[in-house]
Order: structure tokens, then C-alpha cells, then sequence
């Protein structure tokens, strides 16, 4: 068991999975993490703001993709889930693009700057970690433990 955190602009008892009109990182999901102050980020981004906390049992029956370090395959899958193409995985977990790591990533999509100047770019940036539970299987792996406002 390992408790992650998700910031929002209210308590989340029961999380869900939400087709945005934006794409993500992991595709299609619910994203958590297992640092607080990232949470603490992505809620502050609200007039109103709240941490919420889950219990995370990994369910080893999914299916699921990890990266361990930001590598030319996340890059790969990040470009692919940010271009609207779906993938087989529950649940997701590495690096999250941020705002700024995403502009590299558009521009390196849009012919702008090459691989070699993203990672030049990219590798100042401070650590973050998400998971993204992409299916209601993987949802079924959190449980609600309560709520903060910040």
C-alpha cells in the first residue's frame, strides 16, 4: 500500500475517468502522484484548493507501463497520448511533461528544436512523478482517505 495524493478545487471521494478536450501526458485517465508538493502544485492552479489522499494497491493483473527514468520511449509515448493515439495499459506511472517540459515536447513535435536540444532542455527541470489510472480497473486500486484544504 502506498498513499498518493491528487490536487483539485474539491474534495474527490470518488474519482473518475474523464474524456477532456485536452490530451495528456498517459492518455486518458485519472492522474495521482506520490509527491505531495506536486499536488500542492497542481491544486494551487484553483481559487479553492484541496489535497486528497488514496490509498494505492498496485493490482499486478493489469496491465501496466512504468518509466523508471525520462528516456527516448516516454518521449515517444508522451508524443503518441498527446497526439490522441490510445494505448493498451490500466495504469501508467513516470515523469509528468509539466508546462514547460510540454512546450519543449510541442516544439520538438512542430519541427522546432531536435531530441538532442529537448534533453538539453529538459534535464533542468525539477522531478515529478505521476500515475495514471487509465481504466475503471485501475481506479478500482485507490481507495478515498480523506481530503485538505489548503
Amino acid at each position: 500500500m502506498q498513499i498518493v495524493y491528487y490536487g483539485s478545487c474539491c474534495k474527490v471521494e470518488k474519482p473518475e475517468i474523464k474524456e477532456g478536450k485536452f490530451t495528456k501526458d498517459f492518455g486518458v485517465g485519472f492522474y495521482c502522484t506520490i509527491l505531495e508538493e506536486q499536488a500542492v502544485r497542481w491544486a494551487k492552479k484553483y481559487e479553492t484548493s484541496f489535497i486528497n489522499k488514496y490509498e494505492y494497491n498496485e493490482n499486478k493483473d493489469l496491465k501496466i507501463k512504468e518509466f523508471t527514468l525520462m528516456t527516448e520511449e516516454w518521449l515517444d509515448f508522451i508524443i503518441d497520448c498527446r497526439s490522441g493515439k490510445k494505448h493498451e495499459y490500466d495504469v501508467v506511472i513516470g515523469a509528468m511533461a509539466d508546462d514547460q517540459v510540454y512546450n519543449y515536447i510541442s516544439d520538438l513535435m512542430n519541427g522546432i528544436i531536435t531530441r538532442t536540444a529537448f534533453w538539453e532542455l529538459a534535464k533542468f527541470r525539477h522531478p515529478t512523478y505521476q500515475i495514471a489510472l487509465c481504466t475503471e480497473q485501475a481506479l478500482k486500486c485507490i481507495k478515498y482517505i480523506g481530503s485538505e484544504e489548503l
